[in-house]
Parts: structure tokens; C-alpha cells; sequence
């Protein structure tokens, strides 16, 4: 900031916390956290009281409010921008207020609301001067969206502010901005009991919610993780195995068949994941050992890893969903031909028509009973015989979190919600489907019996 804008000095009433966080220099200001926090209302509030300096200043340019989704007006943080100069009686004399826009009275300073995902951030590149940029409810940015977001800012000054409730400890936001040691980032833990100005139906409600709703409790109100996602599919079955045990330290039989079951991802930069997960099925028990995901890597990067992992042509046959006949858009390849190529017996599943989510859902939900999960974080006796990237830990976060579009205001599901953790469960589900197939076929299905249950240990 310049002297003059520095110059400038008003009363604001912000949480104590907050304090330092807009003080000094810094390239990311940030706070994360549940609700109640008054996250949103303190950083629509120090963007106006920005805004103001640099008009003041004789500086022009634009603040960018962002979400994620933002299909209207009404999706943004306008009116909290709003509100939030209301609130300051010798704020608001400094704006111009419209029903649909934000500036400064000198007009030097205007506002700008609008999308953040894939398909609305371009328009962020046509944006001359931005001052500011501001993402509220950001945990659900993607990386490739950031990678868009960040460069945009591109004066000496310019600074991007991000605020968020924590939903899974490696989202792209979480990673970014929490997970960082830069100098120049000033983010902290923002939480209810940190806001003086909690008020009393907030707090009557958090009473509620910690009383009727535990499972979720932390996570809306105390700023964790998620554990509890809204419509998730496979969380009791996940539960199970946890408990049964079938998380564990899963070895290879040398002397059986291994699968990799596939979603089908691209070469692109902006391509969706390709994933495999790495199985045998042994009598009545599906193995697990590896779970693999990459974004944009072609199927010779798939090659290398399938090689370093036991996973050879002799010894392996691998399953694709029936868009994997279809060629590359930009090899002109199919991943079906450039593995045959490459000596792999392949076996391309049949679109299952209408439905065909939901019938991937109920098979792997009908085939976790059976279900071993290779888990090279427990102790073992030889944990260098396993490589660190040989975990099934990134497979099962996206199980956990593969869930149902929610229409919150009819309370109905839409089906399920195309995100980061759908190919990984997209991946199982043609596992399960396949597994199902076989199973039935050799008699070794059989619903009506428990089956059970021993430690699949190296062999």
C-alpha cells in the first residue's frame, strides 16, 4: 500500500483474530473455519474499507468477489458486500450502491461478481486491473481453476483474499493456502467462539445442532473435516470395513490373475482424472492393493506405473468402461488399442445403459462384504516391501465423499455429484460390476450366507 492509502484511519469492528491478518503486507489474507465465524462479513467489509483507499489514493481498478458456483447475482456475495458497508455509517456516503452493481462515488473503484469454476473463470482474464480478488466459500475450487484465479492478479500490490469451511484435508484450496509455510500468506482458524459478536440465535442453533446432529457437528460449526458428507453412498460400507478389519496390509498372490479396473480420463491440461484400481479376486474376497490417479498423463505414464507395480502383460488384465474404445482427442488413440499394443489383455465393459451410475452404486455397495483394502499406513514388519505411492488412501477418501446432488430447498437427491471423487468411485463401481458378473457366473456369489472373514497377508 502507498502513504497515502495508509494514511487513511477509521474505527472498524472486526473479530481480534483478524487484526494481524489485515495488517503489514501480504500476498494471500485468509481465514478458515465454521460457521458463525464472521468470516464472510469481516472480509466483505475490509474489502470496501479497501476499496476506499484506493479510490482516496486516485487509484482505479476492480475488487472481484468470487464463488465457485454463481449462476445469478443472487449466488454471490453482493449482498454481503452490501450489507457490510451499511453497517459502517461513515462508510457508506463513499459508494454508490445499485441494484446490481458496487463502485465507489468517484466511479475509480468498482466491484465485479462472478463465477470461479471451469466454466465461467475465464472471463476473470478479461478483467483489467484487478486490486482484488476475493473467493468466499472456496473449498471446492479446483486446482485447475486456482491455476487460472492466481495470475490474473497481476499489479506489484494486488493481493488475493480467501475464505472457507474445510472439507477434506487435500482439496485444492485447503492445500494451497492452509497447508503452506509462505512468509507472505496470512490465513488462521476463524471459528464461533472467536467472533465477539456471536449472536444468541446462533448460538441456540449450534445447541441444536451439536444435540441432533453430532456426526456434522464439528465439522459446520468447528472448522474440520468433513466425516459426514450429506448423501454419501458408501459411508456405512466403509464404516464396516474399518471395523471388520479389511483395512489392512493386503499381499499379492503370485500365482493368480490381477485386474485393473479404469475410469477414463484424457491428455489434456483440462482433461478429468484416468484411475485405476489394482485387484485380484480370490475365492469369495476382492483384494485391493492399488489405487492410481493422474490428470493429463498420457497411457505411457500409465505404462511406467502399471510396470514399477507387478502389473505385466503376462500377468494382468485390464478392464475399461466402454468409452474406452473411443479414441484420444489428442493421440487419436484408443486407450483400448494402446494397451493391446503394449500386450495387455483387454476388456471393454458395455455401456449399462440408463441408470448406469446407480447400478454401479448398488454393485459396489452389494460387493463390499468382500472387500480388502491394501493399507500400507499400519504397522507392518517390512513397510519398505510396499512403495509409499502403493496406497489405497486417496481411493477410499473419494469413496467417502462420492455422494448425492442435494436440492436443499425440496430436500430431494439428483443423483450423483460429478466432482473430483466421482472417477475414483466410477473406477470401484465397474470393479463391482465386473466382480459381480464373475462371481454369479462360477457359483461364488451367494447373498444369502455371510462369507468369511481372514487377513489376506502376503503370501
Amino acid at each position: 500500500m502507498t502513504e497515502a492509502e495508509a494514511e487513511i484511519d477509521v474505527d472498524v469492528e472486526l473479530p481480534p483474530k483478524l487484526i494481524d491478518v489485515f495488517s503489514g503486507e501480504a500476498d494471500v489474507r485468509g481465514a478458515w473455519g465454521g460457521r458463525g465465524s464472521g468470516k464472510t462479513m469481516s472480509f466483505a467489509k475490509m474489502t470496501a474499507i479497501r476499496a476506499l483507499m484506493w479510490d482516496q489514493a486516485g487509484r482505479e481498478g476492480v475488487i472481484v468477489c468470487g464463488r465457485e458456483y454463481l449462476n445469478s447475482i443472487d449466488d454471490s456475495s453482493m449482498a454481503e458486500v452490501k450489507a457490510a458497508i451499511e453497517s459502517e455509517p461513515w462508510l457508506a456516503p463513499h459508494f454508490d450502491i445499485g441494484e446490481k452493481y458496487i463502485r465507489t462515488k468517484s466511479k475509480r473503484i468498482s466491484y465485479k461478481f462472478c463465477g470461479l469454476d471451469k466454466k465461467t473463470i475465464n472471463s476473470l482474464k478479461s478483467k483489467a486491473k484487478i486490486l482484488l480478488l476475493w473467493a468466499d466459500e472456496a473449498e471446492p475450487i479446483t486446482d485447475k481453476c486456482w491455476d487460472i484465479v492466481i495470475p490474473t492478479l497481476r499489479q506489484e500490490d494486488s493481493e488475493l483474499w480467501v475464505t472457507w469451511n474445510p472439507a477434506r484435508k487435500n482439496s485444492p484450496t485447503d492445500k494451497r493456502f492452509r497447508q503452506t509455510k509462505d512468509p507472505r500468506y496470512k490465513v488462521i482458524e476463524l471459528n464461533y467462539r472467536d467472533n465477539p459478536m456471536f449472536p444468541d440465535i446462533l448460538e441456540r442453533q449450534r445447541q441444536r445442532w451439536l444435540k441432533n446432529d453430532p456426526d456434522s457437528y464439528n465439522h459446520i460449526w468447528e472448522g474440520a473435516y468433513a466425516t459426514a458428507i450429506k448423501g454419501a453412498y458408501f459411508t456405512k460400507q466403509l464404516a464396516d470395513m474399518r471395523a471388520s478389519g479389511r483395512l489392512c496390509r493386503v499381499g499379492v498372490d503370485p500365482n493368480m490373475k490381477r485386474r485393473l479396473f479404469a475410469d477414463i480420463g484424457g491428455t489434456g491440461r483440462n482433461s478429468d482424472a484416468f484411475v485405476f484400481w489394482g485387484a485380484q479376486f480370490i475365492g469369495r474376497e476382492i483384494r485391493v492393493h492399488h489405487y492410481y490417479e493422474q490428470v493429463g498423463q498420457e497411457v505411457g505414464h500409465h505404462l511406467i506405473w502399471m510396470r514399477k507395480h507387478g502389473y505385466q502383460p503376462e500377468n494382468t488384465e485390464i478392464f475399461l468402461p466402454h468409452d474406452g474404445a473411443t479414441h484420444d482427442k489428442v493421440f487419436n488413440v484408443s486407450y483400448q488399442s494402446a494397451f493391446e499394443k503394449a500386450g495387455y489383455s483387454v476388456t471393454v465393459v458395455p455401456n449399462q445403459g440408463k441408470g448406469a451410475a446407480i447400478s454401479r452404486i448398488n454393485a459396489a455397495r452389494r460387493i463390499f462384504p468382500s472387500v480388502w483394502m491394501n493399507n500400507t499406513t499400519i504397522d507392518v514388519e517390512s513397510p519398505d516391501d510396499v512403495p509409499n505411492d502403493a496406497a489405497t488412501e486417496p481411493g477410499i477418501e473419494a469413496l467417502g465423499w462420492y455422494h448425492e446432488k442435494w436440492d436443499e430447498e425440496r430436500d430431494v437427491g439428483l443423483g450423483p455429484e460429478h466432482d473430483w471423487a466421482s472417477h475414483g468411485a466410477d473406477g470401484f463401481g465397474l470393479m463391482a460390476v465386473v466382480a459381480e458378473d464373475q462371481m454369479q457366473s462360477s457359483g461364488k456369489l451367494d447373498r444369502s450366507k455371510t462369507w468369511r472373514r481372514r487377513s489376506p497377508m502376503a503370501t
